[in-house]
């Protein structure tokens, strides 16, 4: 049997979530350890609009979890195209480089989820391409 929890869960809105634009798109860590503090992993969301991408990067510590719930993305894993339309997922293994990009014609909306964590937020991407807006948090 588990230990009774000690603080009560938390429950986030989305919208309250600032986006990061930094790969691209509109990515939001909803259920993470800044926000919830959790200790495994964290959970968010990903917005693209027609022609968005998510430049290609790498997870050294993580698998990422990736379930489109609205739209059509094409996902580019290690050099492989892969659609991932709606109601549909997938895993992509620690190391894959991937890159996700909307190849539909309306806005699409994935949820995702990584762990294990990396031991230090800086150390869970490697960019593998030019992030689309460095200056962004």
């Amino acid at each position: 049997m588990a230990a009774p929890a000690t603080t009560p869960p938390k429950v986030l809105c989305i919208h309250d979530i600032v986006p990061n634009r930094r790969r691209g798109g509109d990515i939001r860590a909803l259920l993470s350890p800044a926000t919830v503090g959790s200790t495994t992993g964290f959970l968010g969301t990903l917005t693209l609009e027609p022609g968005e991408v998510v430049t290609e990067h790498w997870h050294p510590y993580s698998e990422e979890f990736l379930y489109c719930v609205r739209g059509i993305v094409t996902a580019r894993l290690d050099g492989e195209h892969q659609v991932l339309a709606a109601d549909h997922g997938v895993c992509i293994p620690i190391g894959m480089r991937h890159r996700i990009i909307n190849t539909g014609e309306e806005t699409a909306f994935l949820v995702f989820h990584l762990s294990p964590l990396a031991p230090r937020p800086d150390l869970g991407h490697v960019d593998t391409e030019a992030v689309l807006n460095p200056d962004a948090p």
